[in-house]
C-alpha cells in the first residue's frame, strides 16, 4: 500500500476481485495468497486428510491401510509428519496400530460431520 501510495480499502476490493476470479484466497492473520492456476489447496489437518482415504477408498473394518510413506508421497509431507497424524487416529480409534514393521487396519469408520 505504502510503496503504490494507494488505500487498505483500494487492496481489499482488488483480493475480492482476485478471491472471486479464484486466483487468491485469504490465510489467517489477515492476510492473501495468490494460488497457482486457480488451485486450492486443502487447508483441513493432515489428520482428516488421512481419515477421509477409508471412507472415499471404501474401507471396511480390518482392512490394511497404506503405509506412512505411501502416504507421505501421496500428502506431500515428511514420513514422521504421516506418522503422527497416524498416530492420532489410531488414539482415536480409527486405526489399529500394527505395531513397528507391521501393517496398521481399520477399526472404524469415521463419521463425516457435514458442516454449513
Amino acid at each position: 500500500m505504502h510503496d503504490y501510495e494507494i488505500s487498505r480499502g483500494v487492496v481489499l476490493r482488488a483480493f475480492g476481485a482476485l478471491q472471486r476470479d479464484g486466483v487468491a484466497e485469504p490465510v489467517p492473520g489477515g492476510r492473501w495468497r495468490v494460488t497457482r492456476a486457480g488451485d486450492r489447496a486443502d487447508r483441513r489437518s493432515l489428520e482428516d486428510r488421512i481419515a477421509d482415504i477409508v471412507t472415499d477408498e471404501g474401507l471396511e473394518v480390518g482392512a490394511a491401510f497404506p503405509s506412512a510413506s505411501v502416504l507421505a508421497r501421496q500428502f506431500g509431507v515428511s514420513r514422521p509428519t504421516v506418522t503422527k497424524a497416524l498416530d492420532k487416529l489410531v488414539a482415536a480409534g480409527v486405526l489399529a496400530s500394527g505395531g513397528q514393521g507391521k501393517v496398521r487396519t481399520v477399526s472404524a469408520v469415521p463419521i463425516r460431520e457435514e458442516r454449513s
